[in-house]
């Protein structure tokens, strides 16, 4: 199969990699100033090209790598989007992270024009698309699934099927409302911590051997005792994104969202404060000595 993708970002770019490398798939990827360095795609036979509706043309399979909902159906529906050069059968993956509701839309606009939509948002990190072993959480017809699952064994540990059309973006919103407020808690006990004395290494160590254990702890502790944030190099706007994603789905089903809102505010205070662009475990540092923050 022809596989397209838009998105050659910290996670697009490991899943280029491996649909080339490991896969043996041709490639074509839109050319966008927002991409990882391409030299790695370039050279294993990856083709630049210029619209998502060039990339659709080309491609049987279509895999999205963007930031969330808004880009999606901008990619999916503008002016040279996927619609306009889908070609009949083409199966569109979106691996982004959205909102049910949208990702349903977008399957009725892509089906309407003779292709099929899953969407399957990954859980795990940019390494881990680095080494091909991401998870994903499939919504969407299995039928569908089976036909490109080949490319999606390519840069996957495991891929679930979890049901109808946005049920993989509902359950990731799901899980990382738990990742990141696990982790945004943990910052902020890590940060009176800090601010109280107490040993960094000593502090995750008790947490290590009681209730704290967790992969939060995992993927902050380093950041908590030396200072390396580089085991979760995922942006604070990012999760700040996901958060309100999780708190608009929630809103939409009238669910109780009290923490979410709390989270919210803790994250909210980061970005006004400048810190988006830093990584989610230095929340430990900018929540020291921040009264509200």
């Amino acid at each position: 199969m022809n596989v397209g993708l838009i998105g050659v970002g910290l996670m697009g770019h490991g899943i280029a990699r491996n649909v080339l490398g490991r896969g043996g798939f041709a490639l074509s990827f839109l050319d966008h100033p927002g991409n990882q360095p391409v030299d790695e795609i370039l050279s294993l036979g990856g083709k630049a090209r210029a619209t998502p509706a060039e990339v659709a043309a080309a491609s049987e399979v279509v895999i999205l790598c963007v930031t969330g909902s808004p880009q999606v159906e901008a990619i999916v529906t503008g002016t040279d989007g996927v619609i306009a050069g889908l070609q009949p059968g083409t199966v569109v993956v979106d691996c982004s992270t959205a909102l049910p509701e949208s990702t349903i839309r977008m399957g009725a606009a892509v089906t309407a024009v003779g292709g099929a939509f899953l969407d399957a948002p990954m859980t795990r990190t940019a390494q881990h698309a680095h080494e091909g072993t991401l998870n994903l959480l499939v919504g969407g017809d299995p039928a569908v699934l089976d036909r490109v699952r080949p490319v999606l064994d390519a840069f996957t540990e495991t891929v679930e099927h979890v049901g109808p059309l946005g049920t993989g973006h509902r359950l990731k919103l799901l899980h990382n409302y738990i990742s990141v407020g696990f982790m945004t808690l943990l910052a902020e006990a890590a940060a009176q911590a800090a601010d109280a004395g107490v040993d960094a290494n000593r502090f995750v160590e008790i947490l290590a051997k009681g209730g704290g254990a967790s992969v939060a702890l995992d993927r902050m502790a380093p950041f908590i005792t030396d200072g390396n944030s580089e085991a979760l190099p995922f942006f604070i706007s990012n999760a700040l994104k996901d958060i309100d994603y999780y708190r608009m789905m929630s809103e939409q089903a009238g669910a109780r969202k009290t923490i979410a809102d709390g989270v919210h505010d803790a994250i909210t205070s980061a970005v006004q404060s400048g810190y988006g662009q830093a990584y989610l475990p230095e929340l430990s540092h900018i929540f020291r000595q921040r009264p509200g923050g």
